[in-house]
């Protein structure tokens, strides 16, 4: 067996036994191994794309993405509902954080790019910092370069609006910013798009490789993340014990990210602090998106996010979206009801009633009622998080996995479809952090036939406060293409 490929989560001995098993359902070795390998990785390098207004950022994310998803428009001001994409170039995935377009007037343009840069270049692995060749390096430009200079994560220059031969001497111009080469681009055409991903690939790092039975080094990182003005703030300072983190502040306004490290339950853990938004109706759309922008930052950097919900309001758009970043990212979760001692009892039974329609795509969270102001059932947000980083981290044997899918498929196939009905062969859980799991099938199985496995599979193994990544192989007839 060739010692260069990565088994995933399997050992030796399970590797081979795993192999000869596909062989005999007619699977391609190359293809099984690719399976394992692109499922057992761990979380995705991130690619913070940074630069003043209008240089066409977010131009050049729909490029990279390959999709028309980041919001273009001239007007600053646009919100937007995600900042983070996933990419592939050469491939290899990544993740992209767009930073585009959102300009703060009374602040004056150097605090608002600085801000926004902060944050993304915080999540990053490495930074692409875009420059509108045709204006040059302005002022703005340089104080954006000092932050990453300080932040000392890997940087690539891109000089942007180069549509031809006599744009290359304006991109030379860029040497000035001591960033190393320009590498000149048109975002809106894709000039130069490939040498320039290219290069983005050379200073990211692998994905990385899966460290089964290997704690993280130091305290486990937490995320505290909900809408502005949940009391993520005062959350924190309960925990403390202490009034560590400021409740009020400006929004927009730069500051270093504070993590703390609290004790509780016998532990020290590392609090990211997401807190600290407050909402101004003139400054609204820009704080909602710094308050994505600051979210997605936090929850880069964590194991497992508490989300928290003001149980006061009703469950919102915003809260929604909360959620849906922390599934997709991957992170274990936690659902912290807040201000649970300020309900009555209709607002209790009409929450019930959200919580059973709203909540159902982390139906499988464990679930704190909370008050960040009296301390109410604060014991046992340790536990919830505590279960939830197990059901993270559970590792099911691939015997074990197998078994569980041929009773599965025994009692519950998967409906005739065109006169054929697919069926699972086998399947593997190729990594943790969340469960990943790759199955091998005679034919494409349904999204709601893989949304029962999933429900099955938390039955049987528990997996409680993860997400659970399910992607699925068919095997090629001999002689044909898929």
């Amino acid at each position: 067996m060739n010692d260069q490929h990565d088994h995933g989560a399997l050992g030796d001995a399970e590797y081979a036994e795993f192999m000869e098993l596909a062989a005999e359902e007619g699977f391609d070795i190359e293809d099984v191994e690719e399976a394992i390998e692109e499922a057992g990785h761990g979380p995705l390098p991130v690619l913070a794309v940074v630069g003043r207004p209008n240089v066409g950022k977010s131009t050049l994310v729909n490029r990279i993405i390959g999709r028309r998803e980041a919001v273009v428009e001239d007007k600053p001001g646009v919100t937007r509902d995600r900042v983070t994409y996933e990419a592939e170039w050469a491939g290899r995935r990544f993740k992209v954080v767009d930073t585009g377009g959102w300009e703060q007037d009374v602040l004056g343009i150097d605090a608002s790019v600085a801000t926004q840069a902060e944050y993304a270049i915080e999540a990053a692995d490495a930074c692409l910092f875009v420059v509108d060749a045709t204006v040059g390096a302005t002022d703005t430009d340089e104080a954006v370069v000092r932050l990453l200079r300080r932040a000392g994560k890997p940087v690539v220059l891109a000089a942007n609006k180069v549509d031809g031969q006599s744009g290359e001497a304006d991109a030379a111009m860029l040497w000035s910013l001591g960033l190393g080469e320009p590498f000149p681009v048109s975002s809106l055409h894709g000039r130069g798009t490939g040498d320039l991903l290219d290069e983005v690939l050379r200073k990211l790092p692998e994905a990385p490789e899966q460290t089964f039975g290997k704690a993280i080094g130091g305290p486990r990182r937490i995320a505290l993340i909900g809408r502005p003005n949940v009391g993520k703030s005062s959350l924190l300072n309960k925990v403390a014990g202490e009034d560590r983190v400021v409740v009020n502040e400006l929004a927009g306004t730069t500051r270093d990210p504070v993590d703390e490290l609290i004790e509780l339950g016998g532990t020290t853990w590392k609090f990211v602090d997401t807190a600290g938004i407050r909402k101004k109706v003139h400054l609204q759309a820009g704080a909602d998106y710094y308050a994505s922008l600051r979210t997605a930052a936090a929850v880069e950097k964590a194991e497992v996010a508490v989300i928290l919900i003001d149980t006061t309001d009703q469950i919102s758009v915003q809260d929604q979206r909360i959620i849906t970043m922390a599934v997709e990212s991957g992170r274990a979760i936690v659902i912290a009801y807040n201000k649970w001692d300020e309900l009555d009892e209709e607002r209790r039974y009409y929450l019930e009633r959200e919580i059973e329609t709203e909540m159902q795509q982390v139906s499988w969270a464990p679930r704190v009622n909370v008050s960040a102001k009296t301390g109410r059932h604060m014991e046992k947000l340790v536990p919830a998080i505590e279960t939830a980083l197990a059901g993270w981290e559970t590792r099911v044997p691939t015997g074990r996995l197998n078994a569980f899918l041929g009773e599965l498929v025994a009692a519950h196939p998967h409906p005739v479809r065109g006169g054929k009905q697919p069926r699972i062969l086998f399947g593997t859980q190729a990594g943790t952090k969340p469960p990943r799991f790759v199955l091998f099938a005679s034919g494409f199985l349904e999204a709601g036939y893989r949304r029962f496995i999933e429900r099955r599979l938390r039955e049987e193994f528990g997996f409680e406060g993860t997400p659970i990544h399910i992607s699925v192989r068919v095997r090629e007839k001999r002689g044909k293409k898929k």
